[in-house]
């Protein structure tokens, strides 16, 4: 394994000013209303509810970090419901910054471009991260035949795109896969129940279950790395065995790390 390593997950809902914008819809009807009129549009239609991912507002990236150091779990949180900018742009700031090995579960079907599209609303700028080789430079070279927007590069791991041999009717659900290989899955809610749960100003709830899908992402990568043999066995006990130790650190502070502990055990 190649350090540093971020592993990551979005949170998302409905971005219902938008959806106002697109829709041209009255000023006097309420947000409500408005996301209640399209839902009735798409059900009427046979279609799916599931917000076009233009329309999905950024709430929470999670991140699992690991480097020589050793590994941190960090959000970046649109806490005061009008910073979807800075939180995106704090993601791809650390991207630039470090330039790790990128993981995700699906995040070339969803999170990224969900994040690109947010991105370009917001004007977030992310050099490092946009690299295709074609500027000229140092990385020029390393970055045309390996960046973080080519499907078949590694800069970028979508782990169940890899899995899937690229095939999306071989995707798997990260909740299965995780709970398949020992490790405790979904905790507290589902991609479902974000929404209800924003609406009912259940803010950090959605934060701790963002975490624990990332966790389960980063221990998913971690078996993938003994299958490839990027560990030993050996090695890949000594990870896990810290997994668990900095875990147990931070669930005084954080209670869903010991309902994640106590799942697993």
């Amino acid at each position: 394994m190649s350090w540093p390593i971020l592993v990551f997950d979005i949170e998302s809902i409905p971005d219902v000013a938008g959806l106002r914008a697109v829709r041209g819809a009255a000023a006097d009807a309420s947000d409500a209303q408005v996301y209640a009129d399209w839902v009735q549009e798409r059900q009427d239609r046979g279609q799916s509810d599931f917000m076009p991912l233009h329309l999905q507002r950024v709430l929470v990236i999670s991140c699992v970090f690991r480097n020589a150091e050793g590994l941190r779990v960090h959000s970046f949180v649109d806490r005061d419901n009008a910073s979807e900018g800075k939180v995106i742009q704090n993601f791809f700031s650390a991207v630039d910054k470090h330039v790790p090995q990128l993981v995700s579960w699906n995040g070339g079907g969803f999170d990224l471009p969900v994040l690109h599209y947010r991105g370009l609303r917001h004007g977030v700028v992310a050099d490092r991260y946009w690299c295709m080789g074609e500027e000229g430079g140092a990385d020029s070279r390393e970055f045309k035949y390996n960046n973080y927007i080519g499907r078949y590069h590694m800069r970028h791991l979508d782990l169940m795109d890899l899995l899937a041999m690229y095939q999306p009717k071989n995707n798997a659900p990260l909740d299965a896969m995780a709970k398949l290989c020992g490790f405790p899955g979904k905790l507290g809610m589902d991609g479902s129940q974000v929404y209800p749960a924003f609406l009912d100003g259940k803010l950090d709830e959605i934060r701790r279950y963002c975490e624990t899908d990332v966790m389960n992402t980063y221990l998913l990568y971690c078996r993938f790395q003994k299958m490839r043999c990027g560990f030993t066995e050996a090695e890949y006990e000594q990870e896990i065995a810290m997994v668990k130790a900095t875990l147990a650190d931070l669930a005084p502070a954080e209670p869903h790390w010991q309902e994640y502990l106590g799942a697993w055990a």
